[in-house]
């Protein structure tokens, strides 16, 4: 895991300024279809929130001109961007590196938080619940995603590799032991 010091990577402004005029229902889609196949492939991520299993919460990316909302509806998610604050009973913000950091072992939770790279408003024991659930299921977001590409997986994680290596980003699990 990486040291609260080391600089967590920013997305790009010219990227993030693109993403502005991105119509956001088509992305909401994918990611529902996505955290869909995760809750498929693991089942205990969604049953661990337990009594946070209905809890709506705001996912932030401060380095992005939109926030997640994540509705786990008892195993069943949905994923919905928005323009603006959002409104949840948990937001969690922070660069979109540190979020994904998270979700792949290679950033620390409370490191992230008392070095204030990490934000959490709202209902703390919410956050927590879904920080634990998250960690416990191991993901690897770029295996879920290449899931869906056949043929092209393979490809596609060679692409994505070279983009982590290239951005300082955490797009796949991180190995044992491995820091960043």
């Amino acid at each position: 895991m990486s040291h609260p010091t080391e600089q967590i990577p920013h997305f790009p402004v010219p990227m993030t300024l693109a993403l502005r005029v991105l119509p956001l229902a088509p992305l909401s889609f994918s990611l529902t279809a996505v955290s869909r196949r995760i809750a498929r492939q693991h089942p205990g991520l969604f049953r661990r929130l337990g009594e946070y299993s209905h809890t709506r919460f705001v996912l932030d990316p401060t380095d992005l001109p939109f926030v997640i909302h994540l509705d786990p509806n008892g195993g069943v998610p949905q994923v919905t961007l928005t323009r603006g604050r959002g409104n949840g009973a948990a937001r969690i913000a922070g660069p979109l590196a540190a979020l994904l950091g998270l979700v792949h072992g290679a950033y620390d939770g409370d490191a992230l938080f008392f070095s204030r790279d990490l934000v959490i408003e709202g209902d703390t024991s919410a956050a927590l619940a879904l920080r634990n659930a998250i960690d416990d299921a191991e993901l690897d977001l770029s295996e879920e995603i290449s899931g869906y590409c056949g043929p092209m997986k393979e490809p596609l994680k060679r692409f994505i590799a070279l983009i982590e290596k290239q951005s300082g980003v955490s797009l796949t699990r991180a190995g044992e032991g491995a820091t960043w």
